[in-house]
């Protein structure tokens, strides 16, 4: 932030801290409150030792093993072995504080934020985190409805100070002065692997390894995935017929640990003109392994103690206001550049009471939410112009396999597109002779499903299914379509799959006219839960969601891969997506862009790219877009046909038995038999 920002809020730092250090020594509660508020205060001194620390320049001095004490230290209520008797679980909380339990958990776990935002020095979110504390605390020995007030006061902190908050959000996401992490990446050390440390989020086996790892790597094996990474930016603008050159930024993703390449990545893009924008994340943006999940899991849901109507509409006014402020950025940004990663140890929810829960009032609000500030989002950045690309790499704790596995991904990554290209126009033109498509599971896969196919007017100069070689989704492998909704009936199931954040056992969903109905998952023994969570994370609190894609993956050598080391269960969407048929439920692959005519490499149109809810994009956008995009794949060993349907009767095998059976095709099938 700009200093004489920060610098105007020195003041009141300093009379909130000293108010903070007078807490533990006040006699005005008792019991397990004044335990709560005690702990708390002593944390909050802890954020004040820490921001001292990184503001005088003394962790410059600090060994690597002083790092790792200093992190022990903040994250440690975090971290499983602390967490169950911690007042940051909120069943501890609420068996020790009662009614209270809840919401002063929820503070606490808000507080926790300020350790990453230390190490930028804002001292100016400090501040306004302490003076909530320290308000919470006047509730708490002055008040006679505590939770009432306790409730408001999060509410207005919230609500006032969301211009700071979202306003910063917009401007970080889109400016490229903030440089706080292209900084570390391009000018640190990367051989001191003490850099890590400097970013303040959680660092663990994982980061380290793979900073090891990839510092054992030669400079042109670097340069080369660095350059398979921006050239499937670069490709993605021109195969989608949209001009690079109108932009000037790009928001560059990866996980921490992997500096080496991304600082080449940076270099590169600006070879092509494009200035690298790095901003804080949990799981995306630059982001490290989280220290605790059910930590995570557990207060995915506290903003419901301050999410309501007022709250939307402030929150869609500043939304609006920052990207006006900031427009000229943000026409000119170009879209995200990722860099997944994947190999996290299993982890298995809990379901808590005591956990707060959006009621449904609050899942509508949020709905509407996204809805809208997706159309800001589209307004000041429009999706017919921006573009993206995303490719993973796998994390240490996929097992004493990593390095092996990290090779034969960087080899998965660089597929012969030319050979997949081929092999895949073949399968679209025997899909192109279809009115539908049936899908049939095998192998206990209950899978059963008609999909309705767009109708060609020509032919000659039009096709259905797009022909994805390796440009924005890398690796190589698939040809995808947008289905007709109507006429698209039947049961998805998958005996195990990995969505974003977490593990599906058995889930099935129901779809009617293109459209998901039903939902349910084996993850846990009382079926609601298992609902709850699909409802939560895979239909975004959407009462339903259209089927915006259909696809068949090709890439069978990823499949092998994946059963070579045992590891299907933790390979992203990204490859797993390739690695059989997949359904992805929500908006379809054109999102925004349903206009921008798309070409194949033979020339032809590929016209599936609406449905019905994206047709009302002109008329009724909120009811056009769902905001969301999930891919839920078969494997091969799960399949039984996928047959095409045909005006005239025939019906034309793509798939039988795991094996393609299109002429032409045989090549995919190798490296199944010689598994």
């Amino acid at each position: 932030m700009n200093k004489e920002i920060l610098e105007s809020y020195e003041e009141r730092y300093h009379l909130v801290m000293e108010r903070i250090s007078e807490i533990p020594s006040e006699s005005a509660l008792t019991g397990n409150i004044k335990m709560y508020f005690d702990t708390v205060a002593g944390f909050m001194l802890d954020i004040r030792d820490l921001l001292e620390i990184v503001s005088s320049g003394k962790l410059d001095s600090y060994t690597l093993e002083e790092h790792k004490t200093l992190q022990d230290k903040y994250y440690g209520p975090m971290k499983k072995e602390n967490y169950e008797k911690s007042f940051l679980n909120p069943t501890y909380a609420v068996s020790e504080l009662a009614e209270y339990g809840g919401i002063l958990s929820m503070v606490y776990a808000e507080l926790t934020e300020l350790i990453p935002q230390c190490f930028e020095e804002r001292m100016d979110l400090v501040t306004i985190y302490a003076e909530l504390f320290v308000e919470i605390y006047g509730i708490f020995t002055s008040s006679d409805k505590i939770l009432e007030a306790a409730k408001d006061s999060i509410y207005y902190f919230h609500h006032d100070y969301s211009e700071l908050f979202i306003g910063e959000s917009i401007e970080r996401m889109v400016e490229p002065s903030y440089d706080f992490f292209r900084k570390i990446v391009m000018e640190s050390d990367l051989e001191d692997l003490r850099y890590l440390y400097r970013y303040g989020s959680y660092i663990s086996e994982n980061e380290i390894k793979m900073a090891e790892y990839l510092n054992s790597l030669s400079e042109e094996e670097l340069q080369s995935m660095a350059d398979t990474y921006t050239e499937g930016y670069r490709i993605g603008f021109a195969v989608s017929n949209k001009d690079i050159k109108k932009k000037k930024t790009v928001k560059v993703e990866f996980p921490i640990g992997m500096e080496r390449m991304i600082r080449l990545a940076v270099k590169n893009f600006e070879k092509i003109g494009l200035e690298s924008i790095i901003i804080r994340g949990k799981t995306r943006n630059c982001y490290g392994t989280s220290v605790n999940r059910q930590f995570e899991y557990d207060h995915k849901d506290d903003s419901g103690y301050y999410f309501n109507k007022g709250y939307v509409e402030r929150a869609l006014e500043v939304l609006k206001k920052a990207f006006d402020e900031h427009a000229v950025a943000a026409k000119v940004h170009g879209g995200p550049a990722v860099v997944d990663a994947f190999g996290e140890e299993d982890f298995h929810p809990k379901n808590k009471a005591e956990n707060y829960s959006f009621d449904e009032k609050q899942n509508e609000l949020q709905v509407y939410y996204r809805s809208k500030s997706g159309e800001l989002t589209n307004t000041y950045i429009p999706g017919d112009e921006r573009s993206f690309t995303i490719i993973a790499y796998p994390l240490p704790s996929i097992g004493k396999d990593f390095e092996e596995i990290f090779r034969e991904t960087v080899k998965l990554n660089t597929l012969d597109y030319v050979l997949y290209r081929d092999m895949q126009q073949k399968l679209i033109d025997t899909l192109d002779q279809g009115y539908a498509v049936r899908v049939k599971g095998s192998n206990g896969n209950k899978t059963d499903i008609v999909v309705k196919l767009h109708p060609l007017k020509d032919p000659k100069k039009e096709t259905i299914f797009e022909n994805c070689v390796a440009d924005v989704n890398i690796p190589v492998g698939e040809v995808f379509t947008s289905p007709v909704l109507e006429g698209t009936n039947g049961i998805l199931n998958v005996s195990k799959v990995y969505l974003g954040e977490y593990s599906y056992d058995n889930m099935t969903l129901k779809f009617e006219d293109g459209v998901v109905r039903e939902y349910s998952c084996d993850n846990f023994e009382n079926p609601e839960e298992g609902k709850k969570l699909i409802y939560d994370n895979v239909m975004f609190r959407h009462e339903f969601l259209p089927l915006g894609e259909f696809a068949i993956g090709t890439n069978t050598t990823a499949f092998v891969m994946a059963r070579k080391y045992k590891i299907e269960d933790k390979m992203p969407i990204l490859i797993a997506e390739k690695t059989g048929p997949h359904f992805a439920v929500g908006d379809t692959c054109y999102s925004h862009a349903e206009d921008v005519a798309m070409f194949n490499p033979d020339g032809k149109e590929v016209v599936a790219r609406s449905n019905t809810y994206a047709d009302l994009r002109d008329t009724d956008p909120q009811k056009a877009y769902f905001n969301c995009h999930t891919d839920i794949t078969i494997p091969y060993d799960e399949l039984g046909e996928i047959t095409v349907l045909c005006e005239d009767g025939r019906e034309i095998p793509i798939i039988l038995d795991g094996r393609f059976v299109v002429p032409g095709t045989e090549e995919l099938n190798r490296p199944l038999d010689e598994q």
